[in-house]
């Protein structure tokens, strides 16, 4: 198979807009199901019991505590179900197709019911303008499979390169994490230093930006083009210190975007290039030297040498 055919398999196409509908309905759905993670699992630093993680099907939420239990919750984008999997081996399945947000809302709930567990849970959606609550949201219920697939495809794209960039640092770093409220997955190193108080963002809960952002922190990541209007690579810092914007950064064709505070690096000219690895990690490095040389991190103790 010619390489280039090969590479567009693996680096699917993703332009927002061909799947628009599908992407609003799958956000809420997932929300539900960090809902219900954030729910039942006790507070870790920088809310890192909440998020989701790649799988080689899709995404999990990993093991839930339930009472002296366990189970877990899976979305499988290869047969296009979700599966309820509690620790006595029972298990639920919830089929992933045209449904509105509220219907998948009961279905859910009704498939938890049926294993014996129940949680209440805050309906309301996250990081988004339309805050319609999950069960009586009717007007989000696109689902296609093929684009739901390829979205998936370009996060184990993504999720591959942030575990081998992350690979690179010894000090504090987060775990790969796929945030459901911004539809974004994220790794993020830490400095070890406090950080002023975060300023918040619209539709965010002012306590969930204090927990995320209370050291200061560069961090990296991937969305689908919820922010930007399409998919993206994107690098920021918190506190942003003082000539980050102006800050040289690789590869050609990166820029700093001043409406979102952060630099983009679009996803189509990653998924063109020869080598897109390179580009991605080049990225990825760059920026995070952006932040640490202009805030003076502590690099040498912080880093180790590429592999």
């Amino acid at each position: 198979m010619p390489l280039i055919n090969h590479r567009e398999e693996i680096w699917p196409g993703i332009p927002l807009e061909a799947w628009r509908d599908t992407h609003d309905t799958l956000h809420r759905w997932l929300q539900i199901i960090g809902k219900i993670r954030l729910r039942l699992t006790p507070l870790v630093n920088h809310w890192w019991n909440v998020p989701l993680y790649v799988t080689a099907r899709g995404l999990t939420t990993s093991p839930i505590p339930y009472a002296d239990q366990i189970f877990q919750i899976d979305f499988d984008f290869i047969d296009h179900e979700m599966r309820i999997v509690a620790e006595s081996g029972d298990a639920r399945s919830v089929k992933l197709k045209p449904q509105s947000v509220a219907d998948f809302y009961h279905a859910t709930m009704d498939a938890l019911n049926s294993l014996g567990i129940e949680v209440h849970i805050w309906t309301t959606p996250v990081e988004v303008p339309d805050q319609t609550p999950f069960e009586q949201d009717t007007r989000h219920g696109q689902y296609d499979p093929e684009h739901v697939h390829s979205f998936w495809l370009a996060l184990v794209q993504a999720e591959r390169l942030m575990e081998k960039f992350r690979s690179r640092f010894i000090g504090k770093d987060s775990p790969v994490h796929f945030f459901w409220g911004g539809l974004d997955m994220a790794v993020t190193r830490f400095s070890g230093r406090r950080a002023p108080e975060h300023p918040g963002f619209q539709y965010v809960g002012r306590s969930v930006m204090l927990e995320a952002y209370s050291h200061e922190v560069s961090s990296c990541g991937f969305w689908p083009g919820t922010n930007l209007g399409e998919p993206a690579f994107y690098a920021y810092a918190y506190p942003e210190p003082a000539g980050f914007k102006e800050y040289p950064v690789e590869p050609k064709g990166a820029s700093y975007n001043p409406d979102l505070g952060e630099f983009v690096l679009p996803y189509e000219k990653v998924r063109k290039s020869d080598s897109p690895d390179e580009l991605v990690l080049s990225f990825f490095q760059s920026t995070y030297e952006a932040a640490a040389n202009l805030s003076k991190w502590d690099r040498a103790s912080l880093e180790r040498r590429p592999q």
